[in-house]
Formats: structure tokens, sequence, C-alpha cells
């Protein structure tokens, strides 16, 4: 089954509007992986208006699954990962200022900066996944990065599902399979929720892992975390 990373930027976010330690970010990380997740992922930004770099640290001792780091590769970004060795890190094309992840990469246009992190992070035993978009051309240049995956950014997908899922779906389904026949695993993330993302694993080949923070947390606000993970569990079973 495709496994779920839990994105708990929002958890912190939360913390931050208030000051103090509520909610402990550790403990929610701690949990979750109590009740199934198969991994925790943040994503630092430079201001740390919600993950900060301290967390990151702290989580590191704490997730038992898969830690997944997220972010622009500064070089803060990649000096923190290269203390850290998170088990995966995610490559974004964010600049500082941006609210949340709206694009993948070019990676024809970057691939020589890509090329030259990835092969850092890899020598460093951490495997590499870069942010793109459902480009068969801009997947095949992600490939000579020497990425071991890509993780698929599925706003579009999921701005077009109520619309017309068929033809939502179908540039993933060609995206992934471009992906597989050039060696590269598939992650996918952004905007996937309890409505939307059973019908996107069930077609999407070989998914093998999704991210999502946004849509949990708000259910979890409805359900309650421990029932919102089974639920979200439920529909990549």
């Amino acid at each position: 089954m495709t496994r779920l990373s839990v994105n708990i930027n929002k958890l912190a976010t939360l913390r931050n509007a208030r000051g103090g330690n509520n909610p402990d970010v550790l403990r929610w990380a701690l949990d979750l992986q109590r009740w199934g997740a198969q991994g925790i992922t943040v994503h630092p930004r430079p201001d740390e208006r919600h993950i900060r770099r301290a967390d990151a640290r702290a989580l590191r001792e704490v997730v038992t699954t898969e830690f997944n780091i997220e972010g622009y590769p500064s070089a803060d970004f990649i000096a923190l990962v290269s203390e850290v060795r998170p088990d995966q890190v995610t490559l974004v094309p964010d600049p500082p200022g941006v609210l949340t992840s709206n694009a993948g990469w070019d990676a024809q246009a970057k691939k020589s900066l890509l090329r030259e992190v990835i092969a850092r992070f890899k020598d460093a035993g951490i495997r590499t996944s870069i942010f793109m978009e459902a480009d068969a051309e801009q997947i095949a240049h992600a490939a000579e990065t020497g990425t071991d995956r890509i993780e698929l950014y599925t706003e579009p997908y999921a701005d077009g599902y109520a619309r017309d899922r068929v033809a939502a779906i179908a540039p993933f389904i060609s995206a992934a399979r471009r992906a597989g026949e050039l060696g590269l695993g598939v992650n996918a993330g952004h905007d996937l929720s309890l409505d939307n993302l059973r019908f996107f694993t069930e077609r999407v080949p070989d998914v093998l892992e999704v991210s999502i923070g946004h849509a949990l947390i708000c259910d979890a606000l409805t359900f309650g975390m421990e029932n919102t993970l089974a639920l979200y569990l439920r529909e990549l079973r």
C-alpha cells in the first residue's frame, strides 16, 4: 500500500500563534506514529513561521518511521539537512516568502544546482526526492539530476477533481508511468484529501508515498486526530 507521511507544519503554526509549546509537535509526532502513520514530514521555512530548525533537530530523535524534510536548497537548509540526516529530503523550488508550495521544479533550467545538492545528500546516505509537475519532459530532466524519487505536485489534480476527475488524473497517470520507465520512485502531495485520495492512488501506478498535512489537520478538527489518521489509512488500503 502507498505509505502515508503526515506533514505536521500546521500543528507548529498553531503553537507559534500563541507561543509556548501547545500543541507539542514532538508529542503529536509520537502519537501519529503510534496510530499508524508511516512517516512524519516537516518543511522548515526561513522565517520559521511554523516548523523551526530546533523542531527538526528534536524530531530526528523521536521519529522512528520515516523522517522527511522538505525545503528549498539554500545554504542554511543544506546545512540543517546535513546535520539532522533525515531518511528523505524533498527539494522544492519555493522562494523564501511564498505562502505554500505552488509549482514544481524546472529541472532542465536548474539541473546543475539539483545535481550538486542531490549528490551531496546521497553521499550522506539521504534519499532524495524533488517536487515536480506532471510534465513528462521535465520528469526526464529530473532523472538526469540523480534524484531517487520525484514528488508529484497534486494541486492541479485536486482542483480539477470535482469538475472531471478522469481528466484531472490523466496527466498524473502518464507522469508516473514515465517516471517508472526512467527508474524514479514516485511520491505525491499537495491538496490530497479524504475526497480525492483513493481515486488518485488507485489509478496512478506505483505511488510509494503521499505527504498530507493541511487537509488531514483540518479533518482532525471534526473527527479527532486518531480517527482521522485511520480514515486516511483506510483510503490508502
